[in-house]
């Protein structure tokens, strides 16, 4: 990489902004904060240009790029969209030719017939087929809804990885892509420069962005949502008002950085739920300089602000939303990525835990660390869960007990992060995750000892 990481901004003299080499996994990363704002970056002091996007000729020679993450005319408050300033642009690549992933399936398999009673996985293992598979090798889809060509749905995915992503990108041309790590950090090389993720983090990648995996941890496993339809944006707050969950400034987008040095590169795509892959004979990864809206981000969940009940009852999950991805109808939402982190229990004459409910929406769920307290001893980290629409769920028979009978002291659930995909459509579970070992066939037992207690 360059040893030129440099953001101009107005505070260009703070040593926080300093030139930082970009070669080694310790580098401590310059970032800028904001969600869906305007950023500004160049790598080389001159290089971004000013006063207008397309200049006659740019900078340094350099090639103006735009790339759009929405149509050219949605309204300004959607509209995301960069330009890139880059050594060479991204059509000096080869030819594409068919490149097989068969674990990495796209949309709903409505030929696979899928039980209507909750499922739930234990940490899925490193197997025969992660051996040797880097980031897009070891990727494992469980379960999907909806349909890339129509952009709607979203894909629960498990990354099994074990080798760091050399000289080789990925570009992603079916959705954009919101990444869990559960275990190992990631260090993810982008067009618009790098960031690095550990578990209780998350990353963003917009659709049609490269990239590329390192693992400065070895053998690596989390979750990934790989979202088809519109883009994750901040919920709207409604009577919480203008503070609270999660702050835009606490989102981390990188500062420009270009990789130097000779060797070829090869490039996979996912397009149209197929994967190609194509040589290049130069680093995808040579911008120099880029100014928009669309990027990259990290968050960490220790910011999010979590806010509950403070007298009695046990409110929505929906107050834990993190991002969501709107749908056509205004309230249902296509996804929303939604986390149970460490936070007080102080209600009143309350069940604390999750209540037994039916749901229209469907949920799937993962565990980052620590215990979820609806179900202390099942639900381990790096295992998953799945209630499709009205499938009947909720604490077990241990976390009834214990909710039921405790007594009612103010409480810190500490140590803990799970996470919710939730979505509007059914998912569909592949072979890949019905037919693993890690699947609990008991896992409706957890229920069988709620007996009747009614006593009139």
């Amino acid at each position: 990489m360059s040893s030129t990481l440099t953001d101009r901004l107005p505070t260009q003299a703070d040593p926080a902004l300093a030139p930082t080499p970009a070669s080694s996994p310790d580098t401590a990363l310059r970032y800028q904060h904001g969600f869906g704002n305007e950023y500004a970056s160049e790598a080389v002091p001159g290089a971004l240009p000013q006063g207008r996007n397309s200049p006659q000729r740019a900078p340094f020679d350099l090639y103006p790029e735009l790339i759009s993450g929405t149509a050219f005319t949605a309204p300004r408050h959607t509209n995301r969209r960069s330009w890139l300033y880059r050594r060479q642009p991204s059509v000096v690549s080869g030819r594409y030719q068919p490149y097989a992933q068969p674990f990495w399936t796209t949309g709903v398999d409505r030929a696979m017939a899928v039980p209507p009673e909750p499922l739930r996985w234990a940490p899925i293992a490193f197997d025969a087929s992660s051996a040797e598979a880097d980031f897009v090798d070891g990727m494992h889809t469980l379960a999907a809804n909806g349909d890339a060509e129509t952009q709607v749905g979203v894909a629960a995915h498990m990354y099994l990885a074990t080798r760091s992503m050399d000289r080789r990108a990925f570009v992603n041309a079916d959705g954009e892509m919101l990444l869990v790590p559960q275990q190992g950090r990631l260090r993810i090389t982008t067009e618009m420069g790098v960031l690095e993720v550990k578990p209780g983090e998350i990353a963003l990648l917009p659709r049609g962005v490269a990239f590329k995996v390192a693992l400065p941890d070895g053998p690596s496993r989390g979750y990934v949502c790989e979202n088809y339809g519109a883009q994750f944006r901040l919920p709207e707050l409604g009577p919480i008002g203008s503070n609270g969950l999660a702050n835009a400034r606490d989102f981390l987008a990188p500062v420009a950085a270009y990789e130097e040095g000779e060797g070829a590169y090869e490039v996979v795509k996912k397009f149209g739920g197929r994967f190609w892959h194509a040589p290049m004979k130069q680093s995808p990864f040579n911008v120099v300089a880029w100014h928009g809206n669309l990027a990259p981000v990290k968050y960490d969940t220790v910011n999010f602000m979590t806010i509950g009940s403070i007298s009695f009852d046990h409110p929505d999950p929906s107050i834990f939303t993190v991002l969501t991805s709107p749908s056509d109808t205004p309230g249902v939402a296509n996804c929303d990525f939604v986390i149970f982190p460490p936070r007080w229990l102080v209600m009143e004459d309350t069940f604390r835990p999750p209540w037994y409910h039916r749901n229209l929406m469907s949920e799937f769920m993962g565990l980052v660390y620590g215990e979820y307290d609806a179900k202390p001893g099942g639900f381990k980290p790096g295992g998953a869960s799945l209630h499709n629409p009205m499938v009947p769920h909720g604490p077990d028979e241990e976390a009834f007990e214990k909710a039921s009978h405790g007594e009612l002291q103010p409480r810190k659930l500490d140590n803990t992060l799970a996470f919710m995909f939730e979505s509007r459509f059914r998912f569909v579970p592949t072979p890949y995750a019905m037919q693993n070992p890690a699947l609990d066939e008991a896992y409706a037992d957890c229920w069988a000892g709620l007996k009747d207690q009614f006593k009139p």
